[in-house]
């Protein structure tokens, strides 16, 4: 994950920056209402974290690197076994630091004939820099990525598996973000920083792969592969597509995962949902796993050298899965 204002004082920003504040008190749900009657692919755990196990072989996904390259091959190869519909939207951008970095968008699409479409998406590369890392020798190694990457797009490959054998009543793209991870140290500082996080988002959201694209929403995943993983409900999300977010939440709640999708409002999240709001204006959530027990405001691990794939749960993988693909097949 990449530069965020701790959740302590993102509540307090939140509550004064946003045009209409969501208050725990106003999204707390305390009844689910029944959803409609369809039949919902059943998400298979083993499959996702497989998928987690294969990207993390390759050692960290940091781009210009030779595992970075190995692990698009073989997310490229993967989403084409799924469907015939595979854009990889190639180019190059610049680090804080301005080191040129190459990147691969990866996007799988589902029934492209339809324009009633959504949107999900994940991040694919890792961390250069383990700068939240206990001990500051390691500040500059790279990071595994295991939670904070991996497990999004491990989800998504499960998904488009399942969507590839049972054709979803809506269009889906599915796109894998690169170049998500590489903003500046957290012990530098450099103006305007946030533009050096989420770049191939923000690439994406000025270059779609079709003219003109346009979904009803888009659902961001990241950081959700964690042992009893909690997801509130993030800043940005609220202020943007508070419907969406609702609509995730009470869904997440009605098919029993009602500990892990909580109704109570998070921190303001710098992440790949940002520019498709603000460029795209695709009203885009993320849902990240946030806890206000940290002191970062995230999972233990994040951005050091222990998030590795031993701190991955199955459990988790299938909260959010099988979460997705009920909204998924609930479209109409």
């Amino acid at each position: 994950m990449r530069y965020t204002i701790t959740l302590l004082t993102a509540l307090t920003l939140f509550a004064a920056s946003c045009n209409q504040p969501a208050k725990q008190a106003d999204v707390k749900q305390d009844s689910v209402p029944a959803g409609p009657k369809v039949s919902v692919p059943d998400f298979n755990a083993d499959s996702a974290i497989e998928s987690c196990r294969i990207q993390l072989a390759f050692g960290p996904r940091v781009p210009n690197t030779p595992a970075h390259d190995k692990c698009a091959t073989y997310l490229i190869g993967k989403m084409k076994s799924y469907t015939e519909h595979v854009t990889v939207q190639k180019g190059q951008v610049y680090a804080y630091n301005k080191t040129a970095l190459k990147f691969q968008n990866i996007i799988a699409s589902f029934k492209p004939e339809t324009n009633n479409r959504i949107l999900l998406c994940a991040h694919w590369d890792s961390r250069p820099y383990a700068d939240h890392d206990p001990d500051p020798k390691n500040w500059r190694k790279p990071v595994a990525g295991a939670n904070d990457g991996a497990s999004g797009v491990g989800v998504l490959i499960e998904v488009a598996r399942q969507l590839s054998m049972a054709s979803p009543p809506i269009g889906v793209d599915i796109i894998l973000f690169d170049v998500e991870d590489y903003g500046p140290p957290q012990d530098q500082t450099f103006d305007n920083s946030e533009q050096f996080w989420g770049q191939g988002a923000q690439y994406w959201a000025e270059n779609p792969h079709k003219k003109d694209y346009v979904a009803k929403y888009g659902i961001l995943l990241d950081m959700v592969g964690a042992a009893n993983a909690t997801f509130l409900m993030e800043g940005f999300s609220m202020q943007y597509a508070a419907d969406i977010v609702k609509s995730v939440w009470t869904t997440g709640n009605r098919i029993g995962y009602s500990s892990s999708f909580l109704f109570e409002n998070g921190g303001l999240i710098t992440d790949d949902h940002v520019p498709i709001n603000k460029i795209r204006n695709i009203p885009t959530i993320d849902v990240i796993h946030l806890d206000k027990n940290s002191q970062t405001g995230f999972y233990p691990y994040w951005h050091t050298t222990e998030d590795t794939f031993d701190k991955l749960d199955k459990n988790t993988l299938k909260v959010v899965g099988q979460t997705l693909l009920t909204v998924i097949f609930e479209e109409n």
